[in-house]
């Protein structure tokens, strides 16, 4: 209703450093006047590459990720977007991991005719600031199919790279050099390595003002509170006092259809948010901010039998999977939910040993009721935008908003997964 100010319920749960540490950061925070945004200022030509891209046009660029004379460049297309008034540079980048496929998918749909032609919403005559998508940026690792680049090092460890070190390192200096030093906002989209599968979700520093912003203007129920990994594409760019946040959606080596729908919708708002577009953003009806949560491990060795997937809602004491031994015929074991939460994460991988993580869970005791109001004849939450148009728009009822409490065993939000995370937060806090 016109006028009437909007309600919203918070559960402030998040631990208590950490919650004063983003209220305090959000306090302190003012939007940084941007006096080339202003309406009334000549836009002109701008310039990617030494490439000029007049106001009201798009132009796909392509950027050497090696700067060589001899043996492959890895050239990867840049399309670049410049709108006709002025605005904020926007950078969507997908495949800084080659084996993950929702990114270049959902940049793929975002470059279709039925977004980038007259009238379409990507349309840069209608456009203010500039636009720049990025669908592949690991390109050898795509092409081979691999997380990695040919050297065997990850690219989103090895930011702010070095032009004259190894491979990785270089190509992450000129990565950092041409799409992210220059950037007012990045949008990462990835995909759960291989072994596990995501439910959609953001993760941005929040107490990073210009992140945590970022990060509700997507437009999706799960928020996690996470630190950037050292050496990550995002970690530079907040240390650039960039807003950046990761998307992350699917699994690897494959496409989830319903993860690609929810990047798509979630940049698409962004840009509304931003006032790039025209049109108001979306939002949802409740969103989890977590900060931690709970790890489901195999308690025995053998071949896990997962019940559920990314994204269900269970219930305490629902079995969740099994796991059974063809050497021990008629034993089984089940792996049971602790108690009320979601399922932000599980393990597509049925070799299981002792110890090994097979779910990640987030404690919801307190809102269950809610989500369930959400979910599909599966259980699974239903994620705003994963069913084409907008489910509630900006005008619908208050927002509920959920803190969730606890921190990231190992650290991080991946670390109990990927070993690479859990050494690396192991050093950063011998460092410090």
């Amino acid at each position: 209703m016109a006028g009437k100010k909007r309600r919203v319920r918070v559960a402030h749960e998040l631990p208590k450093t950490r919650r004063l540490a983003i209220k305090k950061a959000l306090q302190e925070h003012e939007s940084e006047d941007r006096p080339d945004w202003d309406r009334s200022t000549d836009w002109k030509v701008t310039r990617f590459l030494r490439k000029r891209i007049k106001p009201g046009e798009m132009r796909t660029i392509r950027l050497p990720l090696l700067d060589v004379d001899m043996g492959d460049s890895w050239p990867i297309p840049v399309t670049v977007f410049h709108g006709v008034r002025p605005g904020p540079v926007v950078t969507i980048i997908g495949g800084t991991h080659g084996d993950e496929l929702t990114g270049p998918s959902a940049c793929t749909n975002l470059l279709s005719s039925i977004f980038t032609g007259p009238e379409g919403a990507l349309d840069p005559s209608a456009m203010a600031g500039t636009v720049r998508i990025v669908p592949v940026l690991n390109l050898p690792g795509y092409r081979a199919k691999s997380r990695y680049f040919p050297d065997g090092r990850d690219l989103n460890r090895a930011f702010p790279g070095n032009p004259k070190g190894n491979t990785t390192s270089r190509v992450a200096s000129v990565v950092k050099k041409n799409l992210i030093e220059d950037s007012d906002v990045i949008i990462d989209l990835h995909s759960a390595a291989v072994g596990r599968s995501n439910m959609p979700q953001i993760r941005g520093d929040l107490s990073h003002p210009e992140s945590n912003i970022l990060a509700k203007a997507f437009g999706i129920e799960v928020v996690l509170d996470s630190r950037p990994p050292k050496g990550s594409l995002r970690r530079i760019a907040n240390e650039l006092d960039i807003a950046a946040v990761t998307y992350e959606g699917g699994g690897a080596n494959l496409l989830d259809q319903s993860a690609v729908k929810v990047a798509v919708h979630g940049c698409l708002n962004v840009l509304r948010a931003l006032k790039v577009i025209p049109k108001n953003p979306s939002r949802p009806r409740f969103r989890l901010n977590a900060g931690g949560s709970t790890w489901l491990r195999a308690g025995e060795g053998g071949l896990l039998d997962m019940f559920v997937s990314p994204g269900s809602v269970v219930e305490k004491g629902d079995v969740v999977a099994t796991i059974s031994d063809p050497g021990s015929p008629g034993l089984s074991v089940d792996i049971v939910a602790p108690e009320d939460g979601l399922m932000i994460c599980t393990a597509t991988n049925p070799f299981v040993t002792a110890g090994t993580p097979v779910g990640h869970f987030l404690p919801i005791s307190k809102h269950i009721e809610l989500l369930k109001t959400q979910i599909n004849d599966r259980g699974v939450l239903i994620v705003n935008g994963s069913q084409g148009d907008a489910i509630w728009r900006e005008d619908g009822d208050e927002m509920v908003e959920i803190d969730v409490k606890g921190e990231w065993s190992g650290g991080s939000v991946d670390a109990e997964w990927n070993p690479i995370n859990a050494d690396e937060t192991e050093q950063e806090e011998a460092d410090s």
